[in-house]
Formats: C-alpha cells, sequence, structure tokens
C-alpha cells in the first residue's frame, strides 16, 4: 500500500469540489451581504465579530443579517411588480414561513410589502401573535385539521389553499355552518419534473401534494380530480374560488419547470372559464427557487426568474384570449436562506486514511493508494442541521476566527451525536492548523435547519441572532436544560 500526503486536490473530493485559491476568502453567492473579515481576520456581520457573538450567546447559534433578509425580501416584491407590471398589476409574494419563521421575521416581512404563507396551526400562532392582517395570511397543508381550518376563518385569512376533494368539502362545510366563506385556491399537480432532490419535488403524481390534472380513465365520466374540484367549489355555498395554485419543488435552478407549470395551469384555468362559465381570478405559481450552498451552486437573481415567468404568462394569455389573472409567488428559502450562517466551535479532530476512489486514476502501480481525509467535530450537528442526512445536502463551511496561511486539507465537518450519519459539511476543504477552540461558520442555513432543529441526544436546539448597525439581538432564545426537563413528568 501507498500512503500520499500533501495538500493538492484530493481524488476523495467530489469533482466539483476544487481546492480554493484562498481558504480565507468568502466565495460569493453563499454569504450575506454585510458578512466579512475584520482586519484582525476575524468573520463579522452587521459591523459584530463572531468572537463577540459566541461571547453573548454560545454556540452553536444561527447567525442572521436582517437588513440582507429585508433586502432579498424587498427584490422579489419590486422584481415581480416591475415584470408583471403589464400583465396583472404586479405580484403578490408570499413568504414561506416553513423556512424559518418567528415573529420578528414575520414584521419583516409585512414590512417589507410581502405577505406570508402558514402550513399548520402552530405558525398561524406566531403569525397572530406577529400581529399581521389576516387577509395578507395563507394556509397550506394536505392534511389540515378542523381546529386548523376554523383558526383560519377565525383569523380572516386571504386564503387557504386546498390539497384534495375531501378538504375541499370540509372547508366548505365548515365556513357555511359558521354563516360565511371560506376563500380558497386549489393546489393543482401539474406533472412537471423538477431538477432537484425526490424529496423535495413535488408536481409529479406519485406523491401526496395536490390535485391530479390528469384525467382519471377508470369512470365513465373521465373527469380530471382537479377539474371535479373546479366543479364542486364553485357548487359550494361555502367556498369563494380565488384560483388555482402548484408548487413543482425546492432548491431548483433550471427555468423550464417554473414556465411549464404556468402555461399548464393556465390552460387550464381558461378551460374551466369556457367550461364552467367562472372567472378564477388568481394564481399561485409557488416557489422553490435554489440558493448557493456551495462554490458551485448558481442561484439566478431575482429579477431574472421574475422576467422570465412574466414572459410565459404574458405570451400564453395573449394565446388564450384571457385576462390574466393575479399572480403570486412563494419564494421562503431564497429569501432566508443565504441570510444566515451558522457558528459552531471546533471541538476533536482525527485524521483517517482513505483508499483511492475506484476510476479515480491514484495509483502507484499495483498497490492501493490511501489518502488522508480529517474529521472535524463541532458542537453542534444533525440536531440543527437535519438537511444532510434527510436529502444528502451538500454546504461549506469556513474558519471564522481567524485567517490562517496553512495549506489545505480535505476535511468532513461532522456534529456530536450518536450516529455515523452526523455529518454538517460532507466535504470541505480547511487549513490544515485548525484545532479544538475555533469558530467555524457554515454558510447558507437560514432555510430549514432552525426549522427542523430537535433535540436528538437532549442537545438543546440553539438561538437565532439578528445583526444589524452593529447591534446583535436574540429573536429566537436558546433552549436550556430546564427547557428540556420541563415537559418531562416524572415516574
Amino acid at each position: 500500500m501507498s500512503v500520499q500526503t500533501g495538500n493538492s486536490a484530493s481524488p476523495l473530493a467530489p469533482e466539483w469540489l476544487a481546492v480554493p485559491a484562498d481558504l480565507n476568502a468568502l466565495q460569493e453567492p453563499m454569504w450575506a451581504g454585510s458578512v466579512q473579515r475584520n482586519d484582525d481576520g476575524e468573520l463579522t456581520v452587521g459591523g459584530t465579530t463572531v468572537q463577540s457573538l459566541k461571547e453573548q450567546f454560545g454556540t452553536p447559534l444561527f447567525v442572521m443579517d436582517e437588513a440582507d433578509f429585508r433586502a432579498r425580501a424587498r427584490a422579489f416584491k419590486d422584481s415581480f411588480d416591475a415584470a408583471f407590471a403589464d400583465i396583472c398589476g404586479g405580484v403578490d409574494v408570499y413568504y414561506a414561513g416553513k423556512s424559518f419563521l418567528c415573529t420578528a421575521v414575520v414584521k419583516w416581512v409585512e414590512e417589507e410589502g410581502l405577505h406570508l404563507d402558514t402550513a399548520s396551526g402552530g405558525e398561524l400562532a406566531v403569525a397572530a401573535r406577529a400581529g399581521i392582517a389576516g387577509e395578507r395570511v395563507a394556509l397550506h397543508g394536505n392534511n389540515k385539521s378542523d381546529g386548523e381550518i376554523k383558526r383560519a376563518l377565525d383569523m380572516g385569512l386571504g386564503r387557504i389553499v386546498v390539497d384534495s376533494l375531501s378538504e375541499l368539502v370540509r372547508v366548505g362545510d365548515i365556513a357555511q355552518a359558521r354563516g360565511g366563506q371560506a376563500k380558497i385556491m386549489l393546489r393543482l399537480t401539474p406533472g412537471v419534473h423538477a431538477h432537484t432532490h425526490e424529496f423535495i419535488a413535488t408536481a409529479h403524481e406519485d406523491q401526496k401534494f395536490g390535485l391530479s390534472m390528469a384525467a382519471d380513465t377508470t369512470d365513465q365520466v373521465g373527469l380530471s380530480a382537479a377539474e371535479e374540484a373546479v366543479a364542486a367549489a364553485s357548487a359550494h355555498p361555502g367556498i369563494e374560488l380565488l384560483g388555482l395554485h402548484c408548487h413543482i419543488g425546492s432548491q431548483i435552478f433550471e427555468p423550464d419547470g417554473f414556465a411549464l407549470a404556468a402555461e399548464k395551469l393556465l390552460r387550464f384555468l381558461a378551460a374551466m372559464q369556457e367550461k364552467y362559465s367562472i372567472v378564477m381570478p388568481e394564481l399561485d405559481l409557488g416557489g422553490g427557487y435554489g440558493i448557493a450552498y456551495t462554490p458551485v451552486d448558481t442561484p439566478r437573481p431575482a429579477a431574472e426568474i421574475a422576467q422570465a415567468m412574466a414572459a410565459v404568462v404574458r405570451s400564453t394569455c395573449a394565446e388564450l384570449g384571457i385576462d390574466a389573472p393575479r399572480i403570486s409567488i412563494e419564494p421562503g428559502r431564497a429569501i432566508v436562506g443565504s441570510t444566515t450562517f451558522t457558528l459552531y466551535e471546533v471541538g476533536t479532530l482525527k485524521t483517517v486514511r482513505v483508499d483511492a476512489p475506484a476510476g479515480s486514476g491514484a495509483s502507484d502501480g499495483d498497490n492501493n493508494v490511501t489518502y488522508p481525509r480529517r474529521y472535524v467535530s463541532v458542537d453542534g450537528g444533525m440536531s440543527d442541521n437535519a438537511r444532510p442526512v434527510l436529502y444528502d445536502a451538500d454546504y461549506s463551511a469556513i474558519l471564522a476566527s481567524r485567517t490562517s496561511a496553512a495549506a489545505p486539507q480535505l476535511s468532513r465537518v461532522v456534529g456530536k451525536h450518536c450516529e455515523s450519519g452526523d455529518i454538517v459539511v460532507r466535504d470541505v476543504y480547511l487549513p490544515e492548523d485548525v484545532a479544538a477552540g475555533d469558530l467555524l461558520a457554515v454558510p447558507g442555513t437560514g432555510a430549514y435547519c432552525w426549522a427542523l432543529s430537535s433535540n436528538y441526544n437532549y442537545l438543546a436546539r440553539p438561538g437565532v441572532v439578528a445583526v444589524r448597525d452593529g447591534s446583535a439581538r436574540l429573536i429566537v432564545r436558546g433552549e436550556t436544560e430546564e427547557d428540556l426537563l420541563n415537559r418531562d413528568m416524572g415516574a
């Protein structure tokens, strides 16, 4: 066996991962706008150093750039309003609260002119506590309880997105029994293949969401579930049918899926208008726009997405001879994802020797060649970021507490849980002098990290701090051991 050392590109690294020219550089567009290094080489956000954040709030810690969140929210609102001004007078942008939600974020969303999309009674409770007007809120969910439906009606929600025929009847009946109407949209599955992970693709037929647009050939009528829902909603006295909704998936970079979904829904809307003589005034084209988790991810600017979608809506409506419905979209990750990084403290380090993968071209005659991979353990893990273990999500990391002139070493950032799959960053080049006590920052953790966090191994969930203009404040308090034990009722 031959043993290789050195710090050139490792055959153990994935093909997309290049050795950075400068390990201390912040690679765009993974970071929030105010993140930079100060003269001492320490990472700062909003003018605040990571060391001061660690001393005040501890680690792990979600660190959010408030100004960056607001800027991204405004960019979506302004870009889509401009692109659709001549089509339908602008766009209603619903922030997808499932990505990350707390009362402070709801207030920012409302102040920046956005609406709010929720997916549970708990998220509705956050919206109510924040004081956002009910007509600016939507409720999603494939299995809403009667209690959630009643809460939505009590709050005067602007829309309830209905996911099935049975739910449609239930929502209508509850609203009618209360002497009113529920404003609903029908979530359809347009059968569009999104270029993303299977677990976050949501517009194909074989999954739990939405009403199929495919005709049912098992009965004599042959209507699709979507058309049955339109007919049923139009006839129900407890329902005001606003329009149609779709969502093709998440973390999508390719534009073709969004365009095809918009065209299919517009054609369906026109067909229903002709057949049933009803006008549905709204069309929600969902979200799912991708962000940069690694240097090779190439997210599209909000303005580019808006112009591409507007072109499809404009041309399709002209071809069909219909007035364009009011368009809405639901970005979540694309607003909050890159605003936040997770700050960790390094603990145990170890290096293992791994055989070069087959077909890598790394060989020494007839001998196997082994290469080093370093494991860098941090004080969090899958309890604060479940995405890598859920669907192989890739992240990056950087030494945050100082700069280093040391050579790059292929590293794997792992957590402290009793699971071999507890991996935070599968492959990243970090300086070989990274040591216990250093701080690491993992960018792009604003979406679905805190939201999916858990108490596995009885770890307390981290806090979330918002930083702006040199000032940091907790917007979600980190848990304590007392919090963990309060629900334990004893023997």
